[in-house]
């Protein structure tokens, strides 16, 4: 009598890794972004179709990102400060931490000196004078208290701008926004108070993980549409660029880009072998999350995933969601170091302005400070106004350097990255809370597996954080 046959399981479709499906969508947004730059503007000086397309669908994927990243920051900040309750050194912890943020910005804004004097990025473009114009926004020493000081307890800010039409005034736009210093205030303050109030903020608390997991959860679907996002970044990078803007600014770009590579290539390595951490294990876990931020120009946007390479590479889950969020908001090695001191280099050579031993050292000073006091602004160009102003340079040098900011934002903001993994690597490393085997074996994660919130029990370095 013949047997049944079992039915074979339908073959599930593999899809290449994250890491493979970026570098795909980079060269398809490379593509469709020649095309859109082949094809011009419409008759009407308009953007034709297919450019805004793509800039319809970058768009939509970094507003998704940044849609979400107000909850994460609070709950993760809250989450973080309820599993640092009983922590030997926390306070010593986050002091080390901000240390180690100054120290890498002060080699990265040395190494930036150094390019610009080298390279004299001001002598070698051909950016036509009549480009310069002041910003729309500028960065100041008292924003940091702006920045601090929440002004709600949402941590949100509202604009109105009026709409003309012929003249006359027909409507209002509207646009709220956040800002993200003040929301790590309001998380820590929050955080603080409940772990005091003790029993009674127990049910908060367990309603606050359970909110992080599912903000988590929602984060990690966004994040694997980054291929479809990076197709519209860099195809609306391409169309609206081209390389006329690139090739006038060629010497300046060459600088920045050659800047980040040192500070990702050389400095950070470097970093790691002092400390007789291999280089290769930290660039394998962190590859993900310094991809992810190249082609979505968001710390911010990216911190979800920052936070999960971070872990993977051996850093105590209490820790990393911890230092993670503040990271995000306030370490720029990219932004707020290198950038600013080749742009106020190249702003002085531009006009012809020299720079004396003072100013080299304000440039230095800024850098390593002023990333608190522009935290959670409109990061590089609001850092560089910063700069600019304390050096009494024209700001109207800032219009010269906009037409190619997204190109150099890509970079930038990788290396931001790149260095907020690193810090929190080293510090966990002097603290003995590192798991050394971890990240001697890292590999980049999953991203199908890192989607899974993080309801495991505590590891080993995590325990290790704990006193009895």
């Amino acid at each position: 009598m013949p047997t049944a046959s079992t039915p074979k399981s339908p073959r599930r479709l593999r899809l290449p890794s994250f890491s493979v499906q970026i570098l795909l969508a980079l060269v398809l947004g490379l593509g469709l972004g020649w095309a859109a730059l082949a094809i011009g503007p419409n008759g009407d000086g308009s953007e034709n179709w297919l450019t805004t397309l793509l800039s319809t669908i970058g768009a939509t994927f970094v507003t998704l990102l940044k849609a979400l990243v107000p909850p994460l920051i609070v709950t993760a900040i809250i989450a973080s400060i309820a599993n640092l309750r009983g922590v030997a050194g926390a306070a010593r912890l986050a002091g080390k931490t901000l240390l180690w943020f100054a120290i890498t910005a002060l080699a990265s804004v040395l190494i930036g000196i150094a390019l610009g004097v080298l390279i004299q990025p001001g002598r070698h473009a051909s950016v036509d004078h009549t480009a310069a114009q002041a910003p729309s926004a500028t960065g100041g020493w008292l924003d940091f208290i702006d920045q601090l000081v929440p002004a709600n307890m949402f941590g949100l800010s509202v604009s109105a701008h009026p709409v003309l039409e012929g003249g006359a005034l027909t409507g209002v736009d509207t646009s709220v926004s956040f800002k993200a210093l003040q929301l790590v205030v309001i998380a820590l303050v929050v955080g603080i108070a409940a772990v005091r109030v003790g029993d009674p903020a127990e049910p908060f608390l367990r309603f606050n993980a359970s909110l992080l997991a599912i903000v988590q959860k929602v984060l990690w679907w966004v994040i694997l549409l980054a291929p479809v996002g990076t197709i519209g970044l860099i195809g609306r990078a391409v169309a609206t660029y081209g390389w006329s803007s690139l090739t006038q600014l060629g010497a300046f770009a060459l600088a920045i880009y050659a800047g980040l590579l040192i500070v990702l290539l050389v400095l950070y390595p470097a970093i790691l072998l002092a400390h007789r951490l291999s280089p290769r294990s930290y660039f394998r876990g962190a590859w993900p999350a310094i991809q992810l931020a190249f082609v979505s120009r968001s710390s911010l946007g990216t911190l979800p995933l920052t936070q999960k390479v971070t872990e993977s590479l051996g850093v105590p889950r209490a820790y990393a969601a911890f230092a993670s969020p503040l990271a995000a908001t306030t370490k720029m090695d990219g932004c707020a170091s290198i950038y600013p001191a080749i742009a106020a280099i190249f702003v002085a050579q531009f006009f012809g302005m020299h720079l004396g031993a003072l100013d080299y050292l304000l440039i230095v000073v800024v850098s390593v400070i002023g990333s608190a006091a522009t935290a959670g602004l409109t990061g590089a160009l609001v850092m560089l106004t910063l700069t600019l102003s304390t050096l009494g340079l024209p700001l109207a040098g800032v219009g010269l350097l906009l037409a190619i900011d997204p190109i150099l934002d890509m970079g930038r903001t990788a290396v931001n990255v790149a260095g907020q993994v690193l810090v929190q690597v080293v510090v966990a490393h002097r603290e003995g809370i590192l798991d050394k085997d971890a990240y001697d074996s890292a590999s980049p994660i999953s991203i199908t597996a890192a989607q899974e919130p993080d309801s495991a029990p505590l590891t080993s370095t995590d325990a290790a954080l704990h006193t009895a």
